[in-house]
């Protein structure tokens, strides 16, 4: 049974501003005086035509309904395919957008995952989360298709990134860890691998301890720098199925070593990955650099603040690399910041913490 609303307001139907006949939407505002010390109250309904996803759009328990009250404190009561949400008016307005939002995903035949909820809500405060769900005015959404899923921006700076993923030659992507720099920069070389478009995909870092020396290690050459690739395998397997993951390793179409590897060759139709890359030195930033060949994209990933090489900053091949080469014709560079953070909120409120005291 629904919870009951504690305020009675007549609601009128008005079409979709998507110009979409599935879901109605009434009146979000409230007519009633407030007074102006607090937030005014509003109330919005939703009507949703489609009531096979409406399990999946709710969450298991209204897992996601919770979700979206608990973080933009509002009331959200559902009847059947009718939601109305009652609150103060900018939340209210913002949880009627990531509900549109999460329910035109799923009539994309996207999956939603608490995931893609947090990172709807993020977006939410932003003019552009109309143009992430819709791709904006005549435009196609942002995304990226790999065998094994459809990926979509989960931050406005994600759509940045992805653009510039698909129309650069070469990419810098700059931020904290779990703004998803790596791996979207995966699912693009996997993309254009699967279309054809590169003949080769080779996934590189720099065989760097993070603040600890492990010793010795027991194995041949693979066996010694895995451990330091671990991520980009995680990622690679994430788009890919693991028998074609295998079968392309084994012929050479996918390629992942430790960039020392990189040294006399010239890599021409190929999507090159170079993760870690603020723990190259100058010196192994231009050698990486200058591999670039016909046909072929390069994407440059780090965290500037989290350099592991002697010297720190001053000797990071990345920062010298950016200054130099930002406003070159065909390089980008993208900048993330913990907002951008799409795993668990409380990696993006850590990431905050130490930026503020390192700042």
């Amino acid at each position: 049974m629904a919870r009951k609303l504690t305020r009675a307001h007549t609601m009128s139907a008005q079409p979709s501003s998507h110009g979409d006949s599935n879901w109605s939407e009434a009146d979000p505002w409230a007519d009633s005086p407030r007074p102006r010390a607090n937030p005014r109250r509003a109330r919005a309904e939703l009507v949703f035509d489609e009531p096979m996803v409406l399990g999946a759009l709710f969450g298991q328990f209204d897992a996601n309904l919770v979700l979206l009250e608990n973080r933009l404190g509002v009331f959200i009561s559902a009847r059947g395919n009718r939601i109305q949400i009652e609150g103060p008016e900018d939340s209210v307005a913002r949880a009627r957008d990531v509900l549109k939002g999460l329910h035109q995903r799923l009539e994309q035949g996207f999956e939603i995952d608490p995931g893609a909820v947090e990172s709807l809500i993020a977006m939410s405060n932003e003019p552009t989360l109309e143009g992430i769900i819709s791709g904006g005015s005549g435009t196609p959404p942002v995304m990226i298709r790999t065998r094994k899923k459809t990926i979509v921006p989960r931050s406005a700076t994600q759509i940045e990134y992805m653009r510039a993923l698909a129309g650069n030659d070469v990419i810098f992507a700059l931020g904290p860890a779990g703004t998803g720099k790596t791996y979207l920069a995966v699912a693009q070389a996997v993309s254009q691998l699967m279309s054809g478009s590169v003949q080769r995909l080779i996934l590189s870092r720099p065989a760097v301890e993070a603040g600890e020396r492990l010793g010795f290690l027991p194995g041949d050459m693979k066996d010694k720098v895995d451990p330091y690739l671990r991520p980009l395998y995680d990622a690679l397997y994430d788009c890919m199925p693991p028998e074609q993951v295998e079968r392309r390793m084994a012929s050479g179409e996918i390629e992942v070593a430790p960039i020392a590897f990189m040294r006399g060759r010239t890599l021409a139709d190929a999507f090159v990955i170079l993760d870690e890359a603020q723990n190259t030195t100058q010196a192994q930033m231009k050698m990486f650099l200058t591999r670039f060949g016909q046909n072929s994209r390069m994407v440059i990933c780090g965290d500037p603040r989290q350099v592991d090489i002697p010297g720190g900053d001053a000797h990071s091949g990345l920062a010298d690399a950016v200054r130099r080469l930002e406003g070159v014709d065909g390089i980008a560079v993208t900048r993330f910041s913990a907002a951008d953070v799409v795993r668990h909120p409380i990696v993006g409120r850590i990431v905050e913490a130490y930026e503020g005291r390192e700042g």
